[in-house]
Protein backbone atom coordinates (compact mmCIF):
# COMPACT_ATOMS: atom_id res chain seq x y z
CA UNK A 1 0.00 0.00 0.00
CA UNK A 2 2.57 2.53 1.13
CA UNK A 3 4.99 1.52 -2.07
CA UNK A 4 1.63 2.42 -3.86
CA UNK A 5 1.36 5.46 -3.03
CA UNK A 6 4.48 6.54 -3.08
CA UNK A 7 4.51 5.59 -6.85
CA UNK A 8 1.99 7.53 -7.27
CA UNK A 9 3.69 10.76 -7.07
CA UNK A 10 5.69 9.84 -9.44
CA UNK A 11 2.56 8.77 -11.86
CA UNK A 12 0.77 11.53 -10.76
CA UNK A 13 -0.90 13.99 -13.60
CA UNK A 14 -0.17 16.94 -11.29
CA UNK A 15 1.59 17.92 -8.32
CA UNK A 16 1.69 20.97 -5.27
CA UNK A 17 4.95 21.37 -4.23
CA UNK A 18 5.18 24.13 -1.60
CA UNK A 19 8.64 24.91 -0.15
CA UNK A 20 9.99 27.25 3.14
CA UNK A 21 11.63 30.18 3.53
CA UNK A 22 14.53 28.08 5.84
CA UNK A 23 15.04 25.87 2.73
CA UNK A 24 15.56 28.76 0.25
CA UNK A 25 17.86 31.02 2.18
CA UNK A 26 21.41 30.90 3.79
CA UNK A 27 23.14 31.02 7.25
CA UNK A 28 22.27 35.29 7.52
CA UNK A 29 18.65 34.70 6.06
CA UNK A 30 18.96 36.08 2.79
CA UNK A 31 18.16 34.51 -0.15
CA UNK A 32 20.48 31.78 -1.94
CA UNK A 33 20.23 31.38 -5.45
CA UNK A 34 22.10 28.25 -5.31
CA UNK A 35 18.65 26.67 -3.59
CA UNK A 36 16.05 27.40 -5.89
CA UNK A 37 18.34 26.24 -8.43
CA UNK A 38 18.98 23.08 -6.74
CA UNK A 39 14.93 23.10 -6.40
CA UNK A 40 14.26 23.74 -9.81
CA UNK A 41 16.42 21.19 -11.04
CA UNK A 42 14.32 18.69 -9.28
CA UNK A 43 10.67 20.09 -10.48
CA UNK A 44 12.05 20.72 -13.93
CA UNK A 45 12.20 16.26 -14.02
CA UNK A 46 9.47 16.47 -12.84
CA UNK A 47 7.88 18.36 -15.89
CA UNK A 48 10.39 16.22 -18.37
CA UNK A 49 8.10 12.99 -17.25
CA UNK A 50 4.83 15.29 -18.36
CA UNK A 51 3.20 15.84 -15.16
CA UNK A 52 1.76 19.22 -14.57
CA UNK A 53 3.86 21.06 -11.34
CA UNK A 54 2.26 24.08 -8.96
CA UNK A 55 4.87 25.44 -7.04
CA UNK A 56 4.01 27.33 -3.75
CA UNK A 57 6.83 29.32 -2.63
CA UNK A 58 8.09 31.44 0.76
CA UNK A 59 11.11 33.37 0.10
CA UNK A 60 9.92 36.72 -0.54
CA UNK A 61 10.65 38.51 2.69
CA UNK A 62 13.47 36.49 3.55
CA UNK A 63 14.64 37.72 -0.26
CA UNK A 64 13.72 41.54 0.79
CA UNK A 65 16.11 41.44 3.49
CA UNK A 66 19.38 42.06 1.91
CA UNK A 67 18.49 44.35 -0.36
CA UNK A 68 16.99 46.53 2.32
CA UNK A 69 20.05 45.81 4.36
CA UNK A 70 18.12 44.06 7.15
CA UNK A 71 20.25 42.23 9.59
CA UNK A 72 17.21 40.14 11.14
CA UNK A 73 13.68 39.25 9.77
CA UNK A 74 11.32 42.46 10.56
CA UNK A 75 8.97 42.52 13.41
CA UNK A 76 7.10 45.14 12.26
CA UNK A 77 3.81 44.90 9.50
CA UNK A 78 4.87 47.86 7.41
CA UNK A 79 8.64 46.69 7.18
CA UNK A 80 7.49 42.75 6.27
CA UNK A 81 5.55 43.99 4.04
CA UNK A 82 8.25 46.28 2.00
CA UNK A 83 10.59 43.62 2.47
CA UNK A 84 7.78 41.12 0.67
CA UNK A 85 7.39 43.92 -1.94
CA UNK A 86 11.16 44.11 -2.91
CA UNK A 87 11.63 40.98 -2.20
CA UNK A 88 8.81 38.89 -4.32
CA UNK A 89 10.12 40.29 -8.03
CA UNK A 90 13.54 38.38 -6.73
CA UNK A 91 12.25 35.56 -5.83
CA UNK A 92 10.37 35.07 -8.77
CA UNK A 93 12.79 36.49 -11.31
CA UNK A 94 15.38 33.80 -10.11
CA UNK A 95 12.62 30.74 -10.66
CA UNK A 96 12.06 32.65 -14.25
CA UNK A 97 16.05 32.64 -15.17
CA UNK A 98 16.27 28.63 -14.00
CA UNK A 99 13.35 27.43 -15.30
CA UNK A 100 13.69 29.41 -18.57
CA UNK A 101 17.00 27.12 -18.74
CA UNK A 102 14.76 24.10 -18.92
CA UNK A 103 12.49 25.81 -21.81
CA UNK A 104 9.92 26.23 -18.69
CA UNK A 105 8.13 29.79 -18.38
CA UNK A 106 6.99 30.71 -15.01
CA UNK A 107 3.83 32.97 -13.80
CA UNK A 108 3.36 34.84 -10.56
CA UNK A 109 -0.10 34.15 -8.31
CA UNK A 110 -0.27 35.98 -5.25
CA UNK A 111 -3.09 34.79 -3.07
CA UNK A 112 -5.17 36.50 -0.34
CA UNK A 113 -7.27 35.21 2.33
CA UNK A 114 -10.44 36.49 0.22
CA UNK A 115 -9.75 34.74 -2.52
CA UNK A 116 -10.02 31.50 -0.92
CA UNK A 117 -12.69 32.75 1.35
CA UNK A 118 -14.96 34.20 -0.92
CA UNK A 119 -16.96 31.64 -3.73
CA UNK A 120 -16.68 34.35 -6.21
CA UNK A 121 -12.89 35.04 -5.70
CA UNK A 122 -12.36 31.11 -5.14
CA UNK A 123 -13.52 30.12 -9.03
CA UNK A 124 -11.54 33.01 -10.35
CA UNK A 125 -8.27 31.71 -9.01
CA UNK A 126 -9.51 28.28 -10.44
CA UNK A 127 -10.26 29.54 -13.69
CA UNK A 128 -6.51 31.22 -13.94
CA UNK A 129 -4.84 28.48 -12.33
CA UNK A 130 -6.49 26.76 -14.95
CA UNK A 131 -5.58 28.64 -17.79
CA UNK A 132 -1.72 28.60 -16.67
CA UNK A 133 -1.30 24.71 -16.54
CA UNK A 134 -3.48 24.40 -19.74
CA UNK A 135 -0.80 26.75 -21.50
CA UNK A 136 2.15 24.55 -19.80
CA UNK A 137 3.31 27.51 -17.42
CA UNK A 138 4.39 26.88 -13.77
CA UNK A 139 2.53 28.82 -11.11
CA UNK A 140 4.66 30.26 -8.61
CA UNK A 141 2.55 30.55 -5.75
CA UNK A 142 2.71 32.95 -2.55
CA UNK A 143 0.69 34.87 -0.09
CA UNK A 144 0.13 38.51 -1.16
CA UNK A 145 1.89 39.70 1.98
CA UNK A 146 2.37 43.25 0.50
CA UNK A 147 -1.32 43.83 1.30
CA UNK A 148 -1.89 41.15 3.96
CA UNK A 149 -2.27 42.29 7.62
CA UNK A 150 -2.22 40.11 10.82
CA UNK A 151 -6.00 39.68 11.03
CA UNK A 152 -6.64 38.60 7.27
CA UNK A 153 -4.04 36.39 6.80
CA UNK A 154 -2.93 32.54 6.07
CA UNK A 155 -0.42 33.30 8.38
CA UNK A 156 2.13 30.33 7.01
CA UNK A 157 2.27 28.62 3.33
CA UNK A 158 1.49 25.12 4.87
CA UNK A 159 -2.43 25.68 4.79
CA UNK A 160 -1.70 27.63 1.98
CA UNK A 161 -0.49 24.67 -0.16
CA UNK A 162 -2.66 22.51 1.15
CA UNK A 163 -5.91 24.63 0.01
CA UNK A 164 -3.90 25.13 -3.81
CA UNK A 165 -3.18 21.14 -4.26
CA UNK A 166 -7.12 21.04 -3.83
CA UNK A 167 -8.35 23.71 -5.91
CA UNK A 168 -5.80 23.08 -8.79
CA UNK A 169 -6.44 19.10 -8.30
CA UNK A 170 -3.49 18.22 -7.02
CA UNK A 171 -2.62 14.20 -6.81
CA UNK A 172 -0.13 14.64 -4.48
CA UNK A 173 1.13 17.52 -2.22
CA UNK A 174 4.60 17.57 -1.29
CA UNK A 175 6.35 19.40 1.34
CA UNK A 176 9.81 20.64 1.45
CA UNK A 177 11.36 21.86 4.68
CA UNK A 178 14.49 22.49 6.68
CA UNK A 179 13.55 18.72 8.60
CA UNK A 180 13.52 15.37 7.35
CA UNK A 181 10.58 14.18 8.55
CA UNK A 182 7.80 13.96 11.34
CA UNK A 183 9.60 12.55 14.56
CA UNK A 184 8.00 11.62 17.76
CA UNK A 185 9.78 14.97 19.44
CA UNK A 186 11.87 17.78 18.00
CA UNK A 187 15.02 15.84 16.22
CA UNK A 188 17.28 17.24 18.66
CA UNK A 189 15.40 15.43 21.46
CA UNK A 190 17.26 12.37 22.83
CA UNK A 191 14.98 9.43 22.37
CA UNK A 192 13.18 11.17 19.20
CA UNK A 193 12.15 8.53 16.65
CA UNK A 194 11.69 9.17 12.96
CA UNK A 195 8.05 8.64 11.73
CA UNK A 196 7.94 7.09 8.20
CA UNK A 197 4.06 6.86 7.14
CA UNK A 198 1.47 8.01 8.83
CA UNK A 199 -1.91 6.04 8.67
CA UNK A 200 -3.93 8.49 10.47
CA UNK A 201 -2.94 12.18 10.88
CA UNK A 202 -6.05 12.28 14.39
CA UNK A 203 -4.14 9.10 15.68
CA UNK A 204 -0.63 10.87 15.85
CA UNK A 205 1.31 10.75 19.56
CA UNK A 206 4.26 13.63 18.48
CA UNK A 207 5.08 16.53 20.19
CA UNK A 208 5.23 19.69 18.19
CA UNK A 209 6.03 22.56 20.58
CA UNK A 210 9.70 23.18 19.00
CA UNK A 211 9.21 26.25 16.22
CA UNK A 212 10.33 26.38 13.07
CA UNK A 213 13.59 27.58 11.33
CA UNK A 214 13.46 31.73 12.59
CA UNK A 215 13.53 33.06 8.94
CA UNK A 216 10.06 31.10 8.34
CA UNK A 217 6.81 31.26 9.77
CA UNK A 218 5.61 28.02 10.15
CA UNK A 219 7.21 24.94 12.38
CA UNK A 220 6.01 21.25 12.13
CA UNK A 221 2.15 22.03 13.71
CA UNK A 222 1.23 24.02 10.31
CA UNK A 223 2.76 21.04 8.10
CA UNK A 224 0.40 18.65 10.26
CA UNK A 225 -2.57 20.95 10.05
CA UNK A 226 -1.53 21.00 5.74
CA UNK A 227 -1.61 17.43 6.12
CA UNK A 228 -4.34 17.23 7.96
CA UNK A 229 -6.34 19.36 5.35
CA UNK A 230 -4.63 17.38 2.43
CA UNK A 231 -5.76 13.90 3.47
CA UNK A 232 -8.90 13.99 4.57
CA UNK A 233 -9.66 15.63 0.95
CA UNK A 234 -8.15 12.23 -0.39
CA UNK A 235 -4.26 13.57 -1.06
CA UNK A 236 -1.78 11.93 -0.29
CA UNK A 237 1.34 14.52 1.42
CA UNK A 238 5.17 13.88 1.29
CA UNK A 239 7.20 15.84 4.00
CA UNK A 240 10.71 16.36 3.27
CA UNK A 241 13.69 18.07 3.67
CA UNK A 242 14.47 20.48 0.54
CA UNK A 243 17.77 18.57 -0.28
CA UNK A 244 16.12 15.13 -1.07
CA UNK A 245 13.45 17.04 -3.21
CA UNK A 246 15.06 15.08 -6.12
CA UNK A 247 14.48 11.55 -4.44
CA UNK A 248 10.42 12.98 -2.49
CA UNK A 249 9.15 13.41 -6.00
CA UNK A 250 11.03 10.43 -7.31
CA UNK A 251 8.55 8.22 -5.50
CA UNK A 252 11.75 6.90 -2.97
CA UNK A 253 11.12 6.36 0.32
CA UNK A 254 12.49 9.72 2.21
CA UNK A 255 10.82 12.01 4.38
CA UNK A 256 7.61 10.73 6.24
CA UNK A 257 4.17 9.38 3.92
CA UNK A 258 0.57 11.04 5.03
CA UNK A 259 -1.67 8.46 3.87
CA UNK A 260 -4.91 9.58 2.76
CA UNK A 261 -7.91 9.36 5.37
CA UNK A 262 -10.84 10.60 3.19
CA UNK A 263 -12.29 10.39 0.17
CA UNK A 264 -11.71 13.72 -2.36
CA UNK A 265 -14.20 16.48 -1.95
CA UNK A 266 -15.52 18.74 -4.71
CA UNK A 267 -13.86 21.95 -4.50
CA UNK A 268 -17.30 23.81 -3.32
CA UNK A 269 -17.02 21.07 0.45
CA UNK A 270 -13.31 21.87 0.27
CA UNK A 271 -14.06 25.52 0.45
CA UNK A 272 -16.77 25.13 2.83
CA UNK A 273 -14.36 23.13 5.16
CA UNK A 274 -11.44 25.01 5.10
CA UNK A 275 -11.43 27.88 3.60
CA UNK A 276 -14.95 29.85 3.57
CA UNK A 277 -15.46 32.54 6.14
CA UNK A 278 -18.92 31.94 8.22
CA UNK A 279 -21.12 34.51 8.40
CA UNK A 280 -23.84 33.61 11.39
CA UNK A 281 -24.40 30.82 13.13
CA UNK A 282 -27.74 28.43 13.70
CA UNK A 283 -27.85 26.41 16.93
CA UNK A 284 -29.30 23.18 16.31
CA UNK A 285 -31.75 21.09 18.93
CA UNK A 286 -29.97 17.74 19.80
CA UNK A 287 -32.25 16.15 17.35
CA UNK A 288 -31.48 17.69 14.69
CA UNK A 289 -27.24 17.33 15.48
CA UNK A 290 -28.16 13.82 15.27
CA UNK A 291 -29.83 13.56 12.20
CA UNK A 292 -26.93 16.36 10.31
CA UNK A 293 -23.64 14.04 11.87
CA UNK A 294 -24.88 10.63 12.00
CA UNK A 295 -27.76 10.51 9.62
CA UNK A 296 -25.87 12.83 6.75
CA UNK A 297 -29.58 14.52 6.74
CA UNK A 298 -30.15 18.05 5.76
CA UNK A 299 -31.29 21.05 8.08
CA UNK A 300 -34.83 21.66 8.35
CA UNK A 301 -36.48 24.61 10.32
CA UNK A 302 -37.84 22.06 12.91
CA UNK A 303 -34.45 21.50 14.53
CA UNK A 304 -33.11 25.31 15.01
CA UNK A 305 -33.99 27.26 17.98
CA UNK A 306 -31.68 30.20 17.30
CA UNK A 307 -30.18 32.40 14.87
CA UNK A 308 -27.13 34.63 15.11
CA UNK A 309 -25.23 36.77 12.69
CA UNK A 310 -26.28 38.30 9.63
CA UNK A 311 -26.03 36.53 6.02
CA UNK A 312 -27.82 35.85 3.16
CA UNK A 313 -29.18 33.07 1.54
CA UNK A 314 -26.12 31.10 -0.41
CA UNK A 315 -23.71 32.32 2.49
CA UNK A 316 -21.51 29.94 4.70
CA UNK A 317 -22.42 29.26 8.20
CA UNK A 318 -21.90 27.12 11.31
CA UNK A 319 -24.16 25.00 12.58
CA UNK A 320 -23.98 24.55 16.47
CA UNK A 321 -25.14 22.51 19.04
CA UNK A 322 -27.22 24.15 22.36
CA UNK A 323 -23.68 23.40 24.19
CA UNK A 324 -22.20 26.00 21.64
CA UNK A 325 -20.02 22.93 19.73
CA UNK A 326 -19.83 23.15 16.06
CA UNK A 327 -21.15 20.59 14.69
CA UNK A 328 -21.01 21.54 11.07
CA UNK A 329 -20.65 23.90 8.52
CA UNK A 330 -23.32 24.99 5.41
CA UNK A 331 -24.44 27.25 2.96
CA UNK A 332 -27.68 28.18 3.90
CA UNK A 333 -31.07 28.73 1.74
CA UNK A 334 -32.30 31.97 3.22
CA UNK A 335 -31.69 35.26 4.82
CA UNK A 336 -31.03 35.76 8.60
CA UNK A 337 -34.01 38.28 9.01
CA UNK A 338 -36.43 35.18 7.21
CA UNK A 339 -35.32 32.27 9.79
CA UNK A 340 -36.67 33.11 12.83
CA UNK A 341 -40.38 33.32 11.73
CA UNK A 342 -39.62 29.42 10.36
CA UNK A 343 -37.26 27.93 13.48
CA UNK A 344 -38.83 24.95 15.38
CA UNK A 345 -41.46 24.73 12.62
CA UNK A 346 -41.99 21.94 9.77
CA UNK A 347 -41.79 22.66 5.91
CA UNK A 348 -45.43 21.51 5.50
CA UNK A 349 -46.67 24.02 7.65
CA UNK A 350 -43.99 26.42 6.44
CA UNK A 351 -45.56 25.95 2.60
CA UNK A 352 -49.63 26.41 3.76
CA UNK A 353 -48.35 29.53 5.72
CA UNK A 354 -45.45 31.78 3.66
CA UNK A 355 -45.74 30.04 0.63
CA UNK A 356 -43.98 27.14 -1.53
CA UNK A 357 -40.73 28.89 -1.56
CA UNK A 358 -40.42 27.96 2.58
CA UNK A 359 -40.68 24.39 1.73
CA UNK A 360 -37.33 23.06 1.71
CA UNK A 361 -34.39 22.42 3.41
CA UNK A 362 -32.58 25.58 5.70
CA UNK A 363 -28.81 23.24 4.57
CA UNK A 364 -28.87 21.11 1.85
CA UNK A 365 -26.97 17.89 2.76
CA UNK A 366 -24.78 18.62 -0.52
CA UNK A 367 -24.45 21.51 0.62
CA UNK A 368 -23.36 20.68 4.33
CA UNK A 369 -20.03 19.67 5.97
CA UNK A 370 -19.65 17.78 9.31
CA UNK A 371 -17.13 18.50 11.50
CA UNK A 372 -14.63 16.18 11.69
CA UNK A 373 -13.63 14.62 15.72
CA UNK A 374 -10.19 15.22 16.15
CA UNK A 375 -6.59 15.39 18.60
CA UNK A 376 -5.41 19.37 19.19
CA UNK A 377 -2.29 19.32 17.72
Amino acid sequence: MTEGLREQITGARRLLVKVGSSSLTDARGALDPSLLERLVESLAAVRERGQDVVLVSSGAMASGMEPLKLKRRPADLASKQAAAAVGQSLLVGHYGTFFGRHGLTVGQVLLTVEDVARQDHYRNALRTFTKLLELGVVPIVNENDTVATHEIRFGDNDRLAALVAHLVGADALVLLSDVDSLYTAHPSTPGAERISVVADIDELDVDTDGQGAAIGTGGMTTKLQAARIATASGIPVVLAAAQDATAALAGEPVGTLFLPTGKRRSRKLMWLAYASVTQGELVLDPGAVKAVTERKASLLPAGIVEVRGQFEAGDPVKLVSQTGQVVARGLVNFDADKLPAMIGRSTKELAESLGEHFDREVVHRDDLIVKRTKKKL
